[in-house]
């Protein structure tokens, strides 16, 4: 289990290796593009191909809702259902049990909830969660954790993570039982540290979470959820020497371009988030030189690519003038093109750090890079 991944070197406190999974090897640092319901939106797996990606996400809950198991299982799980035929990371679903069901009730059992598509009642238990996701195909699965608000007090806190212990045993033992049935859908199981805003929560929930077993990768939930930036690296400092070095770290919800960068000087290996195709949808471009509004008039004149720094199909074969005319007049080729390009970005970023680290140039590349991320908006005219 723990010969998943290999490290290939460091710099500063951020690192590279490579995480080796059933359907693919994937190079870390890495950011996943989110698939909640079996769909980046707006794009193809050829574009995510096309961009570079080596994993894509999956959401249990709503995969759970719809299509549905039954589906699922017909199709042979998640990959050949979507036509993806690389590796596959699922999230168990709890952040969406809490956060988007109509009404839920979280007992030692599991969490019942109402589905926000059509009011049915669910029990989701630790057990149910890994069987989902097995089902789904998923190359690395989460334990189904209790994910507080970013402003929990000190006692939501340890709740949360007391019961996410708990349940954590209750994932390995079901995904255990699935590998002794000779289950080969049963993929690697991360557990997920919690403690909120609270540092010697996360050191304990760190701690005892790796006293259970020997995990192939540790996920870090609980942060992207409402808490100031500084909290999320604060906290993330505080993990980086308690985590194992040979194992790879997933930061949940991280996906803005400034967070990435951060993320990785504090050891973070991968990420995921909608940020990328949910700005795209609103018109918001990431760009070298920060975020842009692309619905700008100032861009109606303006030929050139949207970002010079960035290969994509969108900066290779269109204009910013061309890519505002879209979405001014509501084309939803517009909101696709710059989908596609803020997926791209992000995973290009990744990559490029990866690089920075395995030259061991890390904190000065990061650096000069951030300088220029926040230094503001593209120049609109020469």
């Amino acid at each position: 289990m723990s010969g998943a991944f290999t490290l290939e070197g460091g710099s500063g406190g951020a690192r590279a290796g490579t995480l080796r999974l059933r359907n693919g090897d994937v190079p870390t640092p890495c950011f996943m593009p989110v698939g909640t319901v079996g769909t980046v939106k707006f794009l193809t797996p050829e574009d995510l191909l096309g961009a570079g990606a080596s994993i894509i996400l999956g959401n249990t809950y709503h995969l759970y809702l719809r299509p549905g198991v039954e589906v699922l299982e017909a199709a042979g799980g998640l990959g050949p259902f979507m036509h993806w035929d690389g590796p596959i990371l699922t999230d168990s679903g709890g952040f969406q049990v809490f956060s988007l069901s109509k009404l839920n009730r979280i007992e030692e059992k599991g969490a019942t909830f109402r589905s926000h598509i059509d009011g049915s009642e669910h029990l989701l238990t630790p057990e149910k969660a890994v069987d989902v996701q097995a089902v789904i195909g998923s190359d690395v699965m989460m334990a189904l954790d209790v994910c507080p608000p970013g402003e929990a007090d000190r006692t939501m806190a340890r709740d949360a993570m007391e019961r996410t212990l708990r349940w954590l045993v209750r994932c390995r033992d079901r995904r255990l039982e699935r590998l002794a049935e000779s289950d080969s859908r049963a993929g690697l199981l991360f557990p997920i540290v919690q403690g909120a805003s609270y540092e010697d929560l996360r050191l304990e929930s760190a701690r005892r979470t790796l006293d259970l077993d020997d995990w192939p990768g540790v996920a870090i939930g609980g942060l992207s959820v409402g808490e100031p930036r500084d909290v999320t690296y604060a906290m993330l400092e505080a993990l980086h020497p308690a985590l194992p070095a040979d194992r790879p770290r997933y930061v949940m919800g991280v996906g803005y371009p400034e967070d990435l960068v951060e993320s990785i000087a504090r050891g973070a290996d991968l990420f995921d988030c909608v940020a990328p195709t949910r700005n795209g949808r609103n018109g918001t471009a990431f760009t070298s030189g920060g975020q842009v509004n692309v619905k700008r008039a100032a861009f109606a004149r303006d030929f050139r690519p949207l970002d010079p720094d960035c290969a994509c199909e969108c900066c290779r074969n269109y204009t910013r003038a061309y890519l505002r005319h879209l979405l001014v007049c509501g084309e939803l080729l517009g909101h696709r093109l710059l989908s596609l390009h803020n997926v791209a970005f992000m995973v290009r970023l990744g990559r490029r750090a990866r690089e920075a680290v395995l030259a061991g140039e890390f904190p000065s590349w990061s650096a000069d890079w951030l300088e220029r991320y926040r230094s503001g908006a593209i120049k609109l005219q020469d």
